[in-house]
């Protein structure tokens, strides 16, 4: 029998607006210092504020975001190399993943263990939703090998509508609303 889930992880609902997002935030933090710690590297003060940015809200957010955002908090250091170093760093220690389409990241929310996730990305809010269904990485790797392919990674991103936007009416195509200005 196929599993998934989503958000089954140590870390709560990722891209629920009902909940407090600076708890998130505080979780993935002190997952990600136990994590560093048992696996003997440096979650250095930089490192940790960029992986604080990139749970900020949820959102897939890009490395000039988060510089731009470190740069108003003052930290002069911060130039596009050393964002995109913490960011690779995070991305090896599996604390953040990347969305490809988008070009942006996002927190993991189960860092402690290897796994293969899939993404919901609504067009409308732009929120995230990781989920992790083992029948689709295992389809896909099948599919792969009978042509002869050998996976080295899969990065599934399905864009759409999160249950929120969805339930929101929409224009019909060509119409668009009227703003007063």
């Amino acid at each position: 029998m196929a599993h998934s889930h989503l958000h089954s992880g140590p870390i709560a609902e990722l891209a629920d607006t009902e909940h407090d997002h600076s708890h998130c935030v505080d979780r993935a933090v002190d997952l990600a210092t136990s994590l560093c710690a048992r696996r003997g590297v440096r979650l250095t003060a930089l490192r940790k504020r960029v992986l604080e940015l990139v749970w900020r809200s949820h959102k897939p957010v890009g490395a000039y975001e988060v510089l731009d955002w470190l740069k108003s908090e003052d930290q002069r250091s911060a130039a596009p190399p050393t964002v995109y170093r913490a960011l690779e760093f995070l991305l090896e220690q599996k604390l953040i993943h990347r969305i490809e389409s988008l070009n942006a990241f996002v927190g993991c929310v189960d860092p402690s263990r290897q796994h293969t996730a899939q993404y919901l990305i609504c067009t409308a809010c732009g929120t995230v939703k990781e989920l992790e269904d083992a029948a689709i990485a295992q389809a896909i790797g099948q599919q792969a090998s009978t042509q002869g392919f050998v996976v080295d990674r899969q990065t599934v991103e399905v864009h759409g509508l999160c249950s929120g936007c969805a339930k929101k009416p929409r224009s019909a195509p060509g119409v668009h609303a009227h703003h007063p200005a």
